[in-house]
């Protein structure tokens, strides 16, 4: 075989990456394929050159040694330059296992020794309620949860006692079965054993046959101090155990918090509302607010107006992830006085004649300039 560049012969740069690589290949092979291409060499040929290609620049190692000296830097170690055959008689599935393996789940040589596939267990989720106050400061809590042990009866095997599980007949413990497409073969779990290479004849009547039985775990969970709703904690290998012999799932916390009577929560910031008589509203005061660390004194300046905003600094949240500590923004809103004696309305009847008379676009200018401008409206109406 001629002795042509590698990336030239896959249509690639020097860059490329893996995904693009499996895609060049994947395109040539299924072009080029003997068995798509009966009795046509040029296409055998062809394929040849793009399998030995690819052998060589999917590993990083011959890739690097081919960069730097070229064809003699892999001279021995090119795959499916040998005579007659496909890389030394390999069928269609082990030509095309690394190319469909990321599509139908893996190849068989992904497996060491062959045997049956290896799953991770179930992640879990546990949903859980906190108040604002343990959002804001953090806390550790206890859950309990059902969870999945391995059978004390059967050690977990699923058999019952004195047996133990035979080889799978369908896959003969493998795990996998091939299944025809096209020209091509791909790989899945034996739906006899399920993947697990192996069959159980004689159930453990505790677990029956499932090697493993539901049991209640308590575990403890750190609240790190500025979680807000949505945001979950990973507990690493708290899931499903596997059934299979892997690595057991994990378990997600996921935080809920609460209403609070008081505040509201936006981010980093704090928000709440204030109710002041309008006495206090117009000659000014001050007034005691509360924070999630106590008590603080907010000055109410003269002339205050409902739904004005007094930030106070850096009484809000830390956010969990980073930043700034957040503000509390107190909304104060004037109450009008209710339940009044005939006194006390006697006083504000006083009262109001003297903030109604010729001055009165001096105490209640945006009512003055609202009126002025009903007036403007309506005289624009008339003209």
């Amino acid at each position: 075989m001629a002795e042509r560049d590698y990336y030239e012969i896959l249509g690639v740069s020097k860059d490329v990456g893996e995904g693009e690589l499996k895609k060049a290949y994947r395109r040539l092979a299924m072009k080029y394929h003997p068995d798509r291409n009966p009795d046509d060499s040029t296409a055998t040929e062809k394929f040849k050159e793009a399998k030995e290609a690819f052998e060589i620049l999917k590993d990083p190692q011959k890739r690097a040694a081919y960069d730097q000296f070229g064809h003699a830097g892999v001279s021995n170690q090119a795959g499916g330059g040998g005579s007659g055959g496909f890389g030394g008689g390999a069928d269609i599935n082990d030509i095309f296992g690394d190319v469909f393996g990321d599509i139908f789940g893996g190849g068989g040589r992904g497996r060491s020794g062959g045997g049956p596939r290896v799953y991770r267990g179930d992640d879990l989720q546990y949903n859980m309620e906190i108040t604002l106050e343990e959002a804001v400061s953090g806390t550790t809590t206890e859950v309990k949860l059902p969870t999945t042990v391995p059978c004390d009866v059967c050690d977990g095997s699923g058999a019952k006692r004195g047996t133990s599980p035979s080889e799978c007949p369908t896959c003969h413990g493998v795990g996998q079965v091939r299944m025809q497409q096209g020209f091509f073969s791909v790989q899945q779990s034996c739906p006899a054993c399920r993947g697990k290479g192996k069959v159980i004849t004689d159930p453990c009547p505790k677990c029956r046959g499932k090697g493993g039985v539901r049991k209640e775990k308590t575990l403890s969970v750190k609240i790190p101090a500025g979680v807000d709703n949505g945001d979950k904690i990973r507990l690493s290998g708290e899931g499903e155990a596997s059934d299979s012999g892997g690595p057991a799932g994990d378990l997600y916390v996921a935080i809920s918090v609460k209403s609070h009577p008081i505040f509201t929560r936006d981010n980093a910031d704090l928000h709440c509302t204030v109710p002041i008589n309008f006495a206090t509203a117009a000659i000014g005061g001050e007034l005691e607010v509360p924070t999630l660390d106590g008590r603080v004194k907010l000055k109410i300046p003269a002339g205050t107006q409902t739904e004005k905003i007094f930030r106070l600094r850096s009484k809000g949240v830390k956010p969990v992830r980073g930043g700034a500590v957040g503000d509390l923004l107190c909304k104060v809103r004037i109450e009008t006085p209710v339940n009044l004696g005939k006194a006390q309305r006697e006083q504000l009847l006083q009262f109001h004649e003297m903030i109604t008379g010729e001055d009165a676009h001096k105490h209640n200018p945006q009512a003055h300039d609202w009126l002025g401008g009903v007036k403007k409206f309506f005289d624009d109406l008339r003209s």
